[in-house]
């Protein structure tokens, strides 16, 4: 069995495909994930830096998948 990776999601993104990457690891509705970075980005702008930071972090997809 191959392992769970994280990667940002190419076929699900509105940005930089973190939120549908991060949705897509923990089998969850993007739209959820997207809300709680909303509520981040307004409860003192954290949720910005944390999504560019993720977005820095998290590999794109590979192609070959």
């Amino acid at each position: 069995m191959e392992p769970k990776r994280l990667y940002r999601s190419d076929s699900d993104r509105m940005l930089l495909g973190v939120c549908g990457g991060i949705g897509e690891y923990l089998n969850v509705d993007s739209t959820i994930i997207r809300l709680l970075w909303a509520i981040l980005v307004f409860w003192g702008g954290i949720g910005i830096l944390a999504y560019l930071v993720a977005a820095v972090i998290i590999p794109g997809q590979p192609d070959y998948r």
